[in-house]
């Protein structure tokens, strides 16, 4: 029979266990505690709407329209819109300052300065896509990274490009109303 101390004893590291992993494993996004209050940021995304024109004997990429915007570390967004060369004038706005935390956390947690650049090619019989560009500027580490759209290309996009990207564009759609 198996005395009630060695239950007891055998008990405790579980409990201990299993209060370390329950928070680990019920948080629903990452640890804003990564953003130093020093951290210096600039984000800068680009989404370029491009077709390929098909004059003859070569073809060229045009972009349709282009959108840019820029996330100063003040929380300030700067949008602007290129359609069919025409630049349009700069709409300004300040997004939360959680917003703008959620995103550096996001970017600086899970090592998205350290993704290597890859060129991703695009699928032949592709007329029309999207591309996007991302600059991040980060206590002076930069880091640029550039995709399709995910019909565009058969490579896989890494799931943390696509998480930044619809953060970005929800911003973008905020500002484009």
């Amino acid at each position: 029979m198996v005395k009630p101390i060695l239950l007891v004893g055998g008990a405790i590291p579980i409990i201990f266990a299993i209060i370390i992993v329950i928070p680990l494993v019920t948080a629903p996004e990452i640890a804003k505690t990564a953003v130093d209050p020093s951290d210096k940021s600039e984000i800068e995304f680009t989404t370029h709407h491009l077709r390929n024109v098909s004059p003859g004997i070569t073809d060229r990429i045009t972009s349709d329209q282009t959108e840019i915007i820029v996330i100063k570390n003040d929380g300030t967004v700067t949008y602007s819109i290129t359609k069919d060369g025409k630049v349009s004038s700069p709409k300004i706005i300040k997004i939360d300052n959680s917003q703008r935390i959620k995103l550096v956390a996001m970017i600086k947690e899970t090592g998205f300065l350290s993704l290597p650049f890859e060129s991703f090619s695009i699928k032949e019989g592709i007329e029309t896509y999207q591309k996007f560009g991302l600059k991040i500027t980060l206590n002076d580490d930069t880091n640029q990274l550039y995709w399709p759209e995910p019909n565009a290309t058969e490579k896989m996009i890494p799931p943390i490009i696509t998480m930044v990207q619809e953060e970005l564009e929800l911003i973008m759609e905020i500002i484009r109303e």
